[in-house]
């Protein structure tokens, strides 16, 4: 049971994952690219149709949650730039416009989708896979760092200029495939041996989204943040969660990212 003082809040319906994948396969590889390449065929025709989103970036791939209730406008939007399946008993079945029931349209916003604040804490951040057989050897880390290792929580009130450092651990296992985001003064806790990044070992930057709890209900956040990494063609590898949005970066361009979304922030003012 909580405590008094905390509450669980719980999503009033359910969420399917989509996968944009290439010829049949989802890309591979350490470059978190996904959510930019997706911005324009998928995030901003969801986010002008009014269609919430949450994105989960992994070390293989990138996901896109839309609700249940959503599906038939998700199929309607998507279905000029892509071929849809959906996975019935283990098969991809072809889907569709004719496949969503009708009444299909949802009202466009009168207002447009509301521009939430931007940070950037200084810390930096490694993007990880690990092969499944050695994840026991970490286990205990793991859970270490996962639920004891926590900083007191900064005030809500926070701001840009006094975020030095962020607290962040997420760690993902998707059919069978792991990805684990984590600072790298963190990384130096577990065996280097068995923690598996790019070639070129780069290090990434967050920009955090909201100035308060997010919720589920709002469109457009993931937009706000990809429309613009995807006309400058930056990475960016995204986790949306209740609270906050964050898009990670390379660290050599973090500089352009913030004046890309200071400018967009401007113009929309």
């Amino acid at each position: 049971e909580l405590p008094p003082s905390e509450f669980m809040q719980v999503a009033d319906s359910t969420w399917l994952v989509l996968s944009v994948v290439s010829n049949g396969r989802a890309p591979s590889g350490s470059q978190a690219t996904g959510v930019t390449k997706i911005a324009r065929s998928v995030i901003a025709p969801l986010a002008e149709h009014h269609v919430s989103v949450l994105m989960l970036s992994t070390y293989q791939t990138d996901f896109i949650l839309v609700r249940e209730r959503d599906l038939p406008v998700v199929i309607h939007t998507l279905a000029g730039e892509f071929d849809i399946y959906k996975e019935e008993s283990g098969e991809c079945v072809p889907v569709t416009c004719d496949d969503a029931s009708n009444g299909f349209l949802k009202d466009k916003p009168a207002t447009s989708p509301t521009l939430h604040p931007v940070q950037s804490p200084q810390t930096r951040f490694c993007i990880l896979t690990v092969a499944p057989d050695t994840l026991p050897a970490i286990a205990t880390m793991l859970i270490d760092v996962l639920f004891y290792s926590h900083s007191p929580p900064r005030e809500a009130g926070t701001s840009s200029q006094d975020l030095d450092s962020i607290t962040f651990f997420a760690f993902s296992l998707i059919e069978g495939y792991i990805s684990i985001v984590m600072d790298a003064e963190t990384q130096k806790r577990f065996p280097s041996d068995l923690l598996l990044t790019s070639s070129t070992g780069e290090l990434w930057r967050m920009v955090r989204i909201g100035g308060q709890p997010l919720g589920f209900d709002e469109c457009g956040i993931v937009a706000q943040i990809a429309e613009p990494l995807a006309a400058a063609d930056i990475s960016a590898y995204y986790i949306s969660t209740f609270n906050f949005d964050h898009a990670l970066v390379p660290e050599e361009g973090i500089a352009e990212v913030i004046q890309l979304l200071q400018q967009r922030q401007d113009s929309g003012r």
